[in-house]
């Protein structure tokens, strides 16, 4: 048997978090995909986070994800946040959040990012359009991983190449995510 990826710790909190829950894990990030982009969706709560990364540690995949800089320069809380994946980012510079993930897509051999697109856990009509820029440029797939309140289910989607025609390929990601219930499914992607 090949040795984790993750941490076997966090992986047997994460087993216990979904007992506990009633939740269950469906599909998986394909053995070949070794970089890609992971939307996470629909993004209604703050548990989203706990239970998107408690799947990712059962799934053995290593996520990374973009939070402020001062998320992990908190003394209290910074070694937690950087020990379950987190990539700080510097907001208060005028940098490109676009270019900074192609860099690191470009310095690592094996890397998956999460990303929220919807920005906030409020209905938003519009995503971000970082996610898709930076794979686009990166030449890295876009994951559709998933939060299905309704259902109990968190997992990956389908592997999806971007075009280069965000609109078109914006409107074939948010249909597969339509079929998703987020905890307050008001606020989920329409």
């Amino acid at each position: 048997m090949a040795a984790r990826k993750t941490s076997t710790f966090w992986y047997y909190i994460a087993k216990a978090i979904f007992g506990v829950a009633g939740w269950k894990q469906t599909g998986q990030v394909p053995p070949s995909i070794k970089k890609c982009m992971m939307i996470a969706a629909p993004h209604t709560s703050n548990w989203d986070l706990i239970m998107a990364r408690a799947a990712f540690y059962i799934m053995d995949v290593d996520v990374r994800f973009t939070v402020k800089s001062e998320w992990t320069e908190n003394p209290l809380l910074g070694w937690l946040v950087k020990a379950i994946g987190a990539l700080p980012v510097n907001r208060s510079r005028n940098n490109s959040l676009v270019d900074g993930m192609v860099q690191l897509f470009k310095q690592h051999e094996e890397l998956v990012i999460l990303i929220t697109p919807e920005g906030t856990r409020a209905y938003q009509p519009k995503w971000r359009k970082g996610f898709y820029y930076a794979a686009l440029e990166a030449g890295v797939p876009i994951l559709l991983g998933f939060l299905d309140y309704s259902k109990k289910e968190a997992g990956v989607g389908p592997v999806f190449w971007p075009t280069g025609d965000y609109e078109k390929d914006l409107e074939e990601i948010k249909a597969f995510y339509r079929t998703k219930k987020g905890r307050f499914p008001a606020q989920g992607v329409r």
